[in-house]
């Protein structure tokens, strides 16, 4: 049987996904990135080889994700693309008739139309967190509730408290208050998503037309209060597919299969979980740019660089990376 792999890499979760030909999932793998994204990828494959059965066969690869270069390097992508094309066509392919994604990870959150499965406009929230998967981890640990929890205390909500959502600071600052005013755990755990929700729809979703059907997909969208709060915001039905928290693994998998149509993957096997991956980075003096350069190397070899911005370290071939290297004048450990 036939299998195409993608590989979604951010700041808080690495994302494995194999689908069969039909693009169902056969096999996924969701761990913590903990800022190791090199041995978060190898130790993935690991899980996923132990996972899947002997005739299954890796016949694609695509990566995506804050990391999408480093992984494709690393199990040898036939495709690499970024977040919001491996989420919409996750979307589309769950939900043919989609028209509205909410993506909403560990360190940023997205907004995607989608017109007859094209994309016609989206927007990324890079520069706060409030409202991201770690704002949301790091208040349930202050609560002291298990984060698997924090969705079920929000549906149990009376009087919803008013907090204040445009910033993580001022919003915990909030959440303190009310809770030395004597407010129920309830109510301010569900008025925080309630401020979280107006945050995201204010920064992201200002003047565009969100039309249903909506999915929500993303590790916070298994926050049954944050489902809650964007459908009485929004007042229509908000759907999370069956694997929402890997839609950009499953992406990423989809557009290798409809990339590699020849059989021939580039895929370089479940052993590379097993080599000594160095990255280093360095200032490139070709011009006054002054771009940072990373390259990944094995044995002191370069396998690949980028990082700037004129291309010329997007190369293919290894050993020209190398001259390229050599040729440059500065450098420093990563």
């Amino acid at each position: 049987m036939r299998g195409f792999l993608g590989v979604d890499v951010g700041s808080v979760s690495t994302n494995l996904v194999v689908i069969d030909e039909y693009g169902s999932v056969i096999s996924l793998i969701y761990r913590r990135t903990q800022g190791q994204p090199i041995s978060a990828v190898q130790q993935g494959l690991k899980e996923l080889q132990k996972d899947l059965t002997p005739d299954i066969k890796i016949a694609g690869v695509g990566t995506t994700g804050s990391a999408r270069y480093l992984s494709g390097v690393i199990v040898g992508a036939d495709i690499v693309k970024n977040e919001i094309t491996a989420h919409a066509i996750a979307a589309s392919h769950v939900a043919p008739q989609v028209r509205t994604v909410l993506e909403i990870g560990g360190q940023d959150s997205k907004i995607i139309l989608l017109r007859d499965g094209i994309v016609v406009d989206f927007a990324m929230n890079t520069v706060c967190a409030a409202g991201t998967g770690s704002f949301l981890d790091h208040q349930a640990a202050r609560l002291g509730i298990p984060i698997e929890e924090f969705g079920s205390y929000a549906l149990n909500a009376t009087v919803p408290c008013q907090i204040a959502g445009r910033c993580s600071v001022f919003a915990e600052s909030d959440m303190i208050h009310k809770q030395q005013m004597g407010y129920r755990m309830e109510d301010i755990i569900y008025g925080l998503c309630q401020a979280l929700v107006r945050n995201y729809l204010n920064n992201l979703a200002k003047g565009k037309d969100l039309s249903s059907p909506i999915v929500f997909q993303g590790g916070v969208a298994a926050n049954a209060g944050m489902k809650r709060a964007f459908e009485e915001a929004l007042q229509m039905e908000i759907v999370i597919p069956e694997h929402y928290h890997v839609m950009g693994a499953i992406g990423a998998a989809l557009l290798a299969k409809g990339t590699v149509r020849n059989g021939e993957t580039r895929f370089k096997g479940f052993s590379v979980s097993s080599i000594d991956y160095r990255t280093r980075s360095f200032h490139c003096k070709g011009c006054e740019n002054n771009c940072e350069i990373v390259k990944i190397q094995v044995d002191g070899k370069t396998l690949a660089c980028w990082g700037g911005r004129c291309g010329k370290w997007e190369v293919q071939n290894p050993e020209e990376a190398d001259l390229l290297v050599q040729a440059s004048t500065t450098s420093s450990v990563m």
